[in-house]
């Protein structure tokens, strides 16, 4: 699920370092600071964790409806591994939104599709943070060789749908009443974005053997 708002000047830079190379995606806010979104580490947990749980108790964004442990925050980050990234925004020293790319199913034809998240502090919303974070998550997304790209957003929640379809995401799906929080039936709507064709080897399918007769 994704709690976004709209978006500001962005800049993007890209410098190499010894086998890699890193993207520093920034925003210039309407204070004139500037924002940028890195890779999390295990320190950013604690802000990571804030964020959400206040829209746990406060929004219909997700449909969680108890606050997230830390305990849980962490074996979660823990499954996060290269392919499937967790992101935060900074501004000025300090974590102001966080963005993933997950699993979208665990079976094994799923497996170059992912579902994306982007959460932002409250007292940050409309400076374009989530923009600079999803634009982030589809670089990251694209690199890292994953094909399709799925939202998941509640449907009463028209700054992240506008924000995926900025970014030319396509609605593909409306499920009703399939949450119920805050004492009312809630709609999800799916949005997918499907990154650029490239060659994409199948593994061997057990039991047959590449023989022709």
């Amino acid at each position: 699920m994704e709690c976004t708002a709209s978006p500001r000047r962005i800049v993007e830079l890209r410098f190499k370092l010894p086998a890699r190379t890193v993207h520093l995606i920034c925003v210039q806010t309407m204070n004139d600071n500037t924002a940028r979104v890195r890779a999390a580490t295990a320190s950013d947990l604690v802000a990571i964790n804030d964020i959400y749980n206040h829209y746990v108790l406060h929004s219909n964004c997700t449909y969680q409806e108890a606050p997230e442990p830390l305990s849980s925050r962490r074996h979660w980050f823990g499954l996060h591994g290269d392919q499937h990234p967790v992101t935060v925004a900074e501004l000025e020293g300090l974590v102001v939104g966080w963005g993933s790319l997950s699993p979208y199913n665990p079976r094994s034809a799923y497996r170059h599709t992912v579902e994306n998240s982007v959460y932002i502090h409250q007292l940050r919303q409309r400076r374009g943070i989530g923009t600079l974070i999803l634009q982030d998550l589809i670089q990251r997304a694209r690199e890292l060789g994953h094909h399709t790209i799925i939202a998941g957003i509640d449907a009463e929640q028209s700054g992240s749908l506008a924000l995926h379809a900025r970014f030319q995401f396509e609605k593909v799906g409306h499920f009703k009443q399939v949450g119920f929080k805050f004492g009312r039936w809630l709609d999800v709507i799916y949005m997918a974005l499907i990154l650029d064709d490239s060659r994409i080897e199948s593994p061997p399918m057990a039991g047959l053997n590449s023989s022709s007769e």
